[in-house]
């Protein structure tokens, strides 16, 4: 018998990925439409992905947490570029619907979520830099400087918040006994398919997740980091990063 309540999670989450999706992809179009802005777009992603490696070396280096370090730097805040996947999503919604269970459909669209957000501030970002003459030598002053100049608090905050809640969808994923096999049994057809960066996401999440037990600690670590970077960032401290 179909769970009424399952059924509404995913429709909301269909909903909010549909949405999330058309946002995500109409940013990375603009971005990719003028080379130069391109290029920049990568300067600035790849600039934000050394200061995770910084930021989170002692996550990184744990035999508890580090995969799941790892996974957050290369599979949700860093410099990949998640259209191959958006596309693969895009192009089979409505299959998910019918075949994943509510929690992971709900993965998914927060990643999403966390993409185009990211996408949305690393655009103003870009122009901010550019302003300035920086894109192409990104320091911290630099990047504290721009940062404070775009503001939008509240959407950094709404970042840090997605990050969390993406990490606590993924924990529970981890809690399910058959996706584990079902994940196994489809890595091949996926590809096949044409959903290899749609499995892999799920795969490489789960697997992260899985074998770190409960992930409160990582994901506090992971919060507390942040929202101190965001503090001293938006207060104009001297070295915010050094914490």
């Amino acid at each position: 018998m179909n769970d009424p309540t399952a059924s509404i999670e995913k429709q909301q989450s269909a909903a909010a990925l549909r949405r999330h999706l058309k946002a995500a992809k109409n940013l990375r179009q603009q971005a990719k439409v003028d080379p130069a802005a391109a290029r920049a777009r990568l300067y600035l992603r790849e600039w934000q992905a050394d200061r995770l490696v910084r930021s989170h070396r002692q996550l990184l280096g744990s035999p508890r947490f580090g995969p799941a370090a790892s996974f957050f730097i290369s599979d949700l805040y860093g410099p990949k570029d998640f259209s191959c996947r958006d596309e693969e999503v895009e192009r089979i919604l409505p299959l998910l619907i019918k075949m994943l269970p509510a929690s992971a459909l709900r993965t998914i669209a927060l990643a999403v979520e966390l993409d185009a957000l990211t996408e949305e501030l690393d655009s103003a970002m870009v122009t901010e830099l550019c302003r300035a003459g920086q894109i192409e030598h990104i320091d911290e002053a630099a990047y504290a400087a721009a940062y404070r100049a775009v503001a939008c608090r509240a959407e950094r905050q709404r970042q840090i918040v997605l990050i969390r809640e993406t990490g606590q969808a993924l924990d529970r994923l981890t809690k399910k006994p058959l996706l584990s096999s079902l994940l196994k049994m489809m890595r091949h057809p996926a590809q096949l398919a044409g959903l290899g960066d749609l499995h892999q996401f799920l795969d490489r999440g789960f697997n992260a997740f899985r074998g770190m037990g409960s992930s409160s600690d990582f994901l506090d670590a992971i919060e507390d980091r942040e929202q101190q970077v965001l503090s001293r960032l938006f207060d104009g401290v001297d070295d915010p990063f050094r914490i």
